[in-house]
């Protein structure tokens, strides 16, 4: 995955990336984090509710969010719905972890901007490889995003 991520040209290494695990409960979180550790290249901060979710992104803005939907405060699919209608947040993409598994659920999640789903509890492998995938499409538009910018660039200033 290292070679998706952006990183420090003159070092030639790759900038971690960061990923958001948010749960009310404990042993949830320490969970998601420890799967986590086995991916290279990633850093984890955690948040307990909605609320500390909101205030984690606008402090350091990660690459990917695990968002619970049932928490204390503000539930998952508000704290969703806030970031997906931010235009400075909207492009993180965000798996909401849940035990919920109502059609009517998974309609709530998808109407609030969601862009994956993992049920309770969690299987290992199926985060991992869905936690890789995002993060891999992240960097990829990023990466688009920034060479769009320099062609806009070079366009307006042939000289450079």
């Amino acid at each position: 995955m290292a070679e998706n991520t952006p990183g420090d040209p003159e070092q030639g290494t790759p900038r971690p990336s960061k990923v958001l695990v948010v749960d009310d409960n404990p042993q949830n979180l320490e969970l998601l984090v420890e799967y986590l550790h086995t991916l290279d290249n990633v850093e984890t901060t955690t948040a307990s509710d909605g609320l500390e979710c909101l205030e984690a992104v606008a402090r350091d803005q990660p690459d990917l969010i695990l968002l619970d939907i049932m928490m204390p405060r503000m539930s998952g699919f508000e704290a969703c719905r806030k970031l997906k209608s931010d235009p400075q947040t909207r492009d993180i993409p965000i798996i909401m972890v849940t035990a919920l598994n109502e059609l009517g659920d998974i309609e709530k999640g998808v109407e609030s901007g969601t862009d994956d789903f993992l049920s309770k509890p969690v299987n290992r492998l199926e985060l991992l490889t869905r936690v890789k995938s995002l993060l891999r499409l992240r960097h990829l538009k990023d990466e688009l995003e920034r060479t769009l910018t320099y062609l806009n660039d070079v366009e307006e200033d042939p000289q450079q």
